[in-house]
């Protein structure tokens, strides 16, 4: 459960949640709790839930769409093109935002004129029960606040990357807490996804790898993470991460070596062209 909201000081400057999910009914709640209230408008983007989220969403807001499936940069544009507030808050239905980040946003957007266009922040990445003091790849700053005029997400179809609006870039130490994996099948399944999107993307940019490609990348993505960027003081939960993400750096590449096998082509949504394509408004 997440904590309480205090009364938030005046802010001069209006704050939009932005929220894309799809039947997120078991974990959903303490998200919306953690910024409903808090922002002045909270809206979000379904894509066809049956597990009863979008009766949990309308408890904590009215502007709620419920949409096809176009991918995660184009949902993410729909949403951003639905917010009215001067800047823009991203949030996933796996996240909270801690008391300590709200009160240094409203600090920032309190002020007369808001020195940055966006802003970066950390996760307090949380893996199968407690929370990671290094976290590997999960440690990386997250841009998640930013000015709304010039914000636009590519049409890319998954790890969507926020085109920045014009402006300097700071930095919160306020936590964003991300609790991303319900068991480790979910991890498994959501990997798998990702990688099958990622080598489908690389096919249509022209991208090719061979068959040692795969278990290289699974060496070095394990040092990466488990040496350079520190899961080794994780413990046990730091080894199993990076374990499996040295394996769906394996699956991306081994996926991408199956569809040349193939001779799969090139799916057209997934063309760089389409990538740049503005979709419309809700």
């Amino acid at each position: 459960m997440s904590e309480p909201l205090k009364p938030r000081a005046p802010r001069r400057h209006t704050l939009s949640v932005c929220l894309i999910c799809k039947n997120e009914a078991d974990r959903i709640e303490p998200c919306l709790q953690s910024v409903a209230g808090w922002a002045d408008e909270l809206i979000v983007f379904d894509s066809g839930s049956t597990d009863g989220t979008v009766e949990i969403v309308r408890r904590y807001t009215d502007q709620l769409w419920i949409t096809d499936w176009p991918g995660y940069g184009p949902q993410r544009q729909r949403s951003l093109e639905a917010a009215s507030g001067e800047y823009v808050f991203t949030i996933d239905a796996d996240e909270r935002v801690t008391p300590e980040l709200r009160a240094q946003i409203d600090a920032e957007l309190a002020r007369e004129t808001v020195p940055c266009a966006v802003y970066r922040m950390p996760w307090g990445p949380i893996f199968f029960g407690k929370r990671l003091r290094f976290g590997g790849r999960y440690a990386s700053p997250q841009a998640r606040l930013f000015r709304r005029e010039g914000a636009e997400f590519p049409m890319a179809q998954v790890h969507e990357t926020l085109k920045f609006p014009p402006g300097p870039v700071g930095r919160l130490s306020g936590r964003l807490d991300h609790d991303s994996y319900r068991d480790y099948r979910h991890m498994v399944d959501k990997h798998t996804q990702y990688a099958w999107l990622l080598a489908q993307e690389k096919l249509a940019r022209g991208k090719r790898t061979t068959i040692f490609t795969p278990p290289l990348r699974f060496v070095w993505e394990f040092i990466l993470q488990y040496l350079i960027r520190g899961l080794v003081l994780d413990g046990r939960r730091g080894f199993l991460l990076a374990v499996l993400l040295s394996q769906y750096a394996y699956h991306k590449y081994a996926a991408l070596y199956t569809l040349q096998l193939s001779g799969a082509k090139p799916d057209p949504k997934f063309a760089p062209e389409n990538r740049q394509r503005r979709v419309g408004g809700p």
